[in-house]
């Protein structure tokens, strides 16, 4: 039986039940209950958009999006958004999926948190990318149905989700900070790191190996 919550259903694949059981295993019941709130409120942003995302796509992209703070980094310094999206890309080859549904699931992950692109992508993208700013900033709360939105935290419960995601963002990146430039993470390193100062893009074009 298939699993519905708050009226939205949960795709039963394989795949899905593979990557639900690889979350809960190598992430922490943040991250699990964060990644399942994101699908189900990107199936809501998608209803209000009119599309029709692919079901299964989009609960991967939504399952993969922090495993980039969690997981083993990659052997190159890069955003977390891409350690996640590799992650993601390697599961799905790895289950016979095509390279289209790939990319797009790496995709979806890799621009998530990247302001004023997503939106206007395809149907997995743009509704993940809502759906992440309705869990993590609260955009559109207020146009939810009060009983939907109850019902979806009744199964998976934010806590104290602020304080705790804001120190796994940070602990996810520390180690890394050169790869929050130009990224709203940097924010988060300015936030826990005294005197953390980023490279702003005017310091990078007038210290520029260009003589004028």
């Amino acid at each position: 039986m298939s699993e519905v919550i708050a009226g939205l259903q949960v795709p039963e694949t394989a795949a899905v039940a593979d990557a639900t059981r690889l979350i809960q295993e190598t992430t922490s019941p943040l991250i699990y209950h964060h990644s399942r709130r994101i699908f189900l409120f990107s199936e809501i942003h998608a209803h209000k958009l009119g599309v029709k995302p692919d079901p299964e796509l989009l609960y991967l992209a939504a399952m993969f999006h922090d495993t980039g703070l969690l997981t083993p980094f990659s052997d190159v310094q890069q955003r977390f958004e891409v350690d996640g999206a590799d992650h993601a890309r390697k599961f799905l080859l790895e289950r016979g999926f095509s390279t289209a549904a790939a990319d797009t699931v790496w995709t979806t992950i890799a621009l998530h948190t990247t302001p004023g692109i997503p939106e206007r992508m395809g149907p997995e993208i743009a509704s993940m990318y809502l759906g992440v700013l309705t869990e993590v900033l609260g955009f559109g709360l207020d146009g939810l149905d009060t009983d939907q939105v109850g019902e979806i935290l009744a199964v998976h419960p934010r806590g104290d989700f602020k304080n705790e995601f804001l120190r796994t963002y940070f602990d996810g990146q520390k180690n890394r900070p050169e790869t929050t430039n130009g990224t709203v993470n940097s924010d988060v390193l300015e936030h826990f790191i005294p005197g953390f100062q980023r490279t702003t893009t005017v310091e990078r074009i007038v210290g520029s190996a260009w003589p004028s």
